[in-house]
């Protein structure tokens, strides 16, 4: 009998599983991964750009920041724009970043005055113009915006002007909604996650900078075309799930729960494996039912033709190169990004023993 019982005993005890096995996305993705030529020359550029006006960043998150190699992930992703443009992208994408993790600190309050001060330098781009609320002085984040906005404007289109502001807008509104379940300790819903998400992510953004790399202006009926934005979530999709995948050890290990595998297994019964493995399905079926809309592509002739299948080769950059980037910057997987590509199993972190810049 007492042998039963502590078998029992054994079999009810909860299993904390040591590692878990990353899903092969690599290898589902058959896009060509392309490095612009001007790549690192402006990632070094760009990454110091952060560091010298970022006086505050303590020497971990300093020592981070040039690990994360932001600018080779834009040189990926945007493989054929000039120099110049290459150099503005890669300081809103070392910014998208920044902003990503100073939110993560912030009550709800906090994301509101960040809002507030990036969104007035986007929309007041030739001098700081405090509303009533803010700050006479301009803070650190919106000046940041205006250095590196104020580069973007002459060459950027107003559709695709517009279409940054109004999605960079989103990412903050989406932000505010996390930082208020965080403020009340609210695990939300799989499909509220998803709708918040895919503006948390900050990738809409990126894709208005797409039109900016190759010297394009998507008119509005183009941009707001079924197709065209599904062709846009799809992507979305696959770069900020797949991102829950690669960020989840550091997350957990720090307490964050904003990730879709904490919320399958908080409220959808699965385990850790089990999470991973639904999500890498996601994210394939995302890859598949991209290449699918591309077929069903309007066209409006020549001209727009052409700009259309360079904005989604623009959007298939972002779809190789993130999974890529995401073993090559230390932000993840620290300096093991190489071999864990390989071999793809992750030991899992104990809490507080990684957290990020």
């Amino acid at each position: 009998m007492a042998t039963d019982t502590l078998s029992l005993s054994t079999q009810q005890k909860p299993f904390h599983p040591d590692h878990f096995i990353l899903p092969d996305l690599i290898s589902h993705c058959s896009f060509p991964l392309v490095y612009n030529e001007h790549g690192d020359g402006v990632a070094s550029q760009s990454v110091r750009w952060l560091d010298t006006n970022c006086p505050a960043l303590n020497a971990k998150r300093r020592k981070a920041l040039y690990g994360l190699q932001a600018g080779e992930l834009t040189a990926y992703c945007y493989n054929t724009a000039p120099p110049e443009r290459l150099r503005v992208i890669s300081d809103f994408m070392n910014y998208l970043f920044h902003l990503d993790n100073i939110s993560d600190g912030m009550m709800t309050k906090d994301t509101d005055l960040v809002s507030d001060a990036v969104m007035n330098a986007l929309w007041f781009s030739d001098a700081y113009s405090p509303t009533k609320g803010q700050p006479e002085e301009e803070i650190n984040a919106a000046k940041l915006a205006r250095d590196f906005w104020t580069r973007c404007i002459p060459d950027a289109g107003p559709g695709c002007q517009s279409r940054f502001k109004e999605t960079l807008g989103l990412f903050f509104e989406a932000v505010n909604i996390q930082a208020t379940a965080r403020d009340a300790d609210v695990i939300p819903d799989l499909e509220s996650y998803i709708d918040v998400r895919r503006d948390t992510s900050g990738c809409k953004p990126c894709w208005a900078l797409i039109e900016y790399a190759l010297g394009i202006d998507l008119p509005e009926f183009v941009a707001a075309d079924p197709v065209i934005m599904a062709l846009n979530q799809y992507t979305n999709d696959l770069v900020t799930w797949s991102n829950d995948i690669f960020s989840y050890n550091v997350e957990q290990a720090r307490g964050d729960t904003h990730n879709m595998i904490v919320i399958l297994m908080e409220c959808h019964g699965h385990t850790l494996q089990s999470s991973m493995d639904y999500v890498g399905d996601l994210c394939k079926q995302t890859i598949d039912d991209f290449n699918e809309n591309k077929t069903k592509i309007p066209s409006w002739g020549p001209e727009i033709d052409d700009n259309v299948q360079r904005y989604v080769e623009g959007l298939q950059n972002w779809i190789v190169g993130s999974l890529h980037w995401s073993f090559m910057t230390t932000r993840y997987f620290g300096t093991d990004g190489e071999a864990i590509k390989q071999h793809r199993t992750v030991v899992l972190a104990k809490k507080c023993d990684s957290a990020k810049w």
